[in-house]
């Protein structure tokens, strides 16, 4: 199998890894936080290592048959984590390598298990990084849909072949537009809800660090406490409602802003989420309410937020819902592995 046209891309992944490597380190290096100067480093590792790749990869053939998207896709998430992980093991969190592999590669792919106490006083330059590496992992994801499986003929294919009568040239270009278009929508999204999160009453930092794994849906915060450390009715809605919104196929915003106002609410798989999410959030909060004696209004917020949180995979948490009893945690198990 020739690989130049895997490293090629790898190399350009991480070329990009490093340039995003420079936030954090800017965001340290204006606390006063001595941290920075492993983000540098490790930016500036990761950069060689990339345009290395990709220089010396590049007269390789550009396509890419089934057995190379598959490798490259599984390349791609081992060699981003392990660089990815590198700011971890030399900050001041001291972790073992194999911590800090667990937290990149759980960033990257959106899953949002942390090995990490006391985010209260973790340096933000590795605050931000954990919410980085969620936002990209989300763009990562949607782009890898719309871009790559056209090239192999899979999945977004279909729609291109619709909607374009010159297959063979017009496909895969389209593809590339809309997945930029995708992509823009969701800088745009991450905007808003950090603005949302700003008015209601966060910091600036953790409304932008909160914004990007909200919509992303991938959960990391800034605070151990989660989003239950604010304590602000008006923030869990904006997460609730963001977390539904990263938790909806992208493509159909873009139909939407392109005129097509019927695709979001007439799109079936739209409907049954929204339907199932609606029905199991009544259950919840009428259990809360008649059962554990919690007021109504609260039982509706608890119920709704937390809810949202597990059937889009999210993992946000505002409280302990193991303590709801016995009616409410098989359906919490159940809607996770339905959202998964």
């Amino acid at each position: 199998m020739d690989f130049r046209p895997l490293f090629l891309v790898i190399g350009i992944l991480l070329a990009t890894l490093a340039l995003v490597m420079l936030v954090p380190a800017a965001v340290d290096a204006f606390a006063g936080h001595p941290d920075w100067e492993v983000f540098a480093i490790s930016s500036g590792v990761t950069l060689f290592v990339g345009v290395a790749m990709a220089l010396t990869s590049r007269a390789g053939a550009m396509k890419l048959n089934l057995r190379q998207a598959f490798a490259m896709t599984t390349l791609s998430w081992l060699v981003m984590a392990f660089f990815a992980a590198v700011p971890f093991v030399y900050s001041d969190l001291n972790m073992t390598f194999t911590d800090a592999f667990f937290e990149a590669m759980s960033g990257l792919t959106t899953t949002g298990s942390t090995v990490i106490t006391g985010l209260g006083t973790a340096p933000p330059g590795l605050l931000l990084w954990r919410a980085l590496l969620q936002w990209l992992g989300g763009i990562g994801i949607i782009v890898m849909a719309i871009a790559v499986l056209p090239m192999l003929k899979v999945g977004g294919m279909q729609l291109f072949r619709m909607e374009s009568s010159d297959q063979s040239e017009k496909a895969l270009p389209r593809a590339a537009q809309v997945a930029t278009a995708i992509g823009v929508i969701y800088l745009m999204l991450t905007g808003l809800c950090a603005g949302a999160y700003w008015v209601a009453g966060m910091s600036g930092f953790d409304s932008i660090a909160h914004a990007m794994t909200t919509i992303a849906t991938g959960g990391f915060s800034t605070v151990d406490g989660s989003i239950g450390h604010f304590d602000n009715a008006a923030i869990d809605i904006i997460a609730t409602v963001g977390m539904i919104i990263g938790s909806l196929p992208f493509i159909l915003y873009l139909k939407t802003l392109q005129g097509d106002f019927q695709a979001l609410f007439s799109d079936s798989q739209v409907q049954w989420f929204l339907t199932l999410v609606t029905v199991v959030v009544i259950m919840a909060a009428g259990w809360l309410w008649l059962e554990n004696g919690l007021d109504p209004v609260l039982s509706l917020r608890f119920a709704t937020f937390n809810i949202v949180s597990i059937i889009t995979g999210t993992g946000y948490a505002t409280s302990d819902f193991s303590l709801w009893g016995s009616f409410a945690l098989p359906i919490f198990f159940f809607i996770m592995f339905i959202g998964g």
